[in-house]
């Protein structure tokens, strides 16, 4: 409980001083899974303001178990051999085990598919994982069977010969009806948990893009359906790209900016501007991936259909274009 000492500390302050066994780093990964409460209220601002008298509660969640475990969770299985797996990953769905998704991921769903052999492939930590979607963006993945499989799928993707596409609704149009985008990408150095565009430092990235239908007026487009693909394969690349170029993805709560609809005219456009301002996640979506079988040596190519939310998200802006 704080006393009059600690009146106006920030809340990650008065932990740290209450409970030195913990290191602020822990203590601020606990504050934004919410175990600090206090009353019947969940605090997760570490800059909130202590008053003497407050009282406050920690739950530690059990240490989880450093080896996945096979869940029994549902997946869409677009290919499967004995070397490989090819599934239309949801959004919604994180990928892999990691600090606040200990379970329920893509792993532990591969392990409950596929059988605890999984686990050899490639490592425990992300066993038979060669690439990653953001957990909000849709579409397909493939995972290796095999350490062969593993090998030989790793290796396209570091030479860049696997084919990827994806769907992303932007806000505004770019400029350039087609393009490519070439940067340095990689940790802000004033946000570590978002990538950015650097002058010096970082990896190459390229994304090639090209619009295909625009939203709205023809001089200021409100929104825009893009296809891009991508030449390298960085951390958050095709967002951070787009956000560079001035037109972030709808519904990116990281890179974008939500904006001002203006007032719509009709109902078809309250229903456009509903339906772009309230999307709940970023408008993306992995609908081609082509690669190389490993054991086939034959080219392997597959399309994902757009998810309900991103039927109905362009379904909704194509009212726009509605005379």
């Amino acid at each position: 409980m704080a006393d009059e000492s600690h009146a106006g500390w920030r809340l990650d302050r008065f932990l740290s001083h209450a409970l030195p066994d913990f290191s602020r780093s822990r203590l601020q990964q606990l504050l934004e899974a919410g175990a600090v409460s206090s009353g019947a209220r969940t605090i997760k601002d570490a800059n909130h303001r202590v008053k003497p008298g407050d009282a406050f509660a920690l739950v530690v969640p059990p240490v989880a178990p450093a080896i996945p475990q096979g869940e029994n969770i549902p997946l869409e299985v677009i290919y499967e051999d004995k070397d490989l797996i090819v599934i239309d990953k949801p959004a919604g769905l994180v990928v892999h085990p990691a600090a606040g998704n200990p379970d329920g991921t893509l792993v532990n769903a591969l392990i409950g598919h596929c059988g605890e052999d999984m686990l050899s492939i490639g490592g425990e930590a992300r066993p038979g994982i060669v690439h990653r979607l953001d957990k909000d963006t849709s579409g397909l993945m493939v995972a290796a069977k095999t350490e062969r499989a593993m090998a030989s799928l790793a290796k396209q993707f570091a030479n860049h010969t696997i084919e990827r596409a994806y769907n992303a609704v932007v806000w505004g149009s770019p400029r350039d009806s087609s393009g490519v985008i070439e940067t340095q990408i990689g940790r802000s150095p004033f946000d570590r948990k978002r990538m950015t565009v650097l002058r010096s430092g970082g990896k190459r990235a390229v994304t090639r893009y090209k619009v295909l239908e625009k939203f709205g007026p023809a001089e200021r487009p409100f929104a825009s359906l893009i296809e891009c693909r991508l030449e390298t394969g960085r951390t958050h690349q095709i967002r951070v790209h787009l956000t560079h170029i001035g037109h972030p993805l709808v519904g990116d709560p990281q890179y974008g900016r939500a904006r001002a609809a203006p007032r719509a005219k009709n109902a078809g456009e309250e229903a456009a501007f509903t339906a772009v301002t309230e999307f709940p996640r970023q408008a993306l979506h992995a609908f081609v991936l082509g690669f190389q079988h490993p054991s086939l040596h034959k080219t392997l190519r597959f399309e994902s259909p757009w998810p309900a939310d991103f039927s109905s998200l362009a379904g909704a802006l194509r009212n726009l274009n509605s005379p």
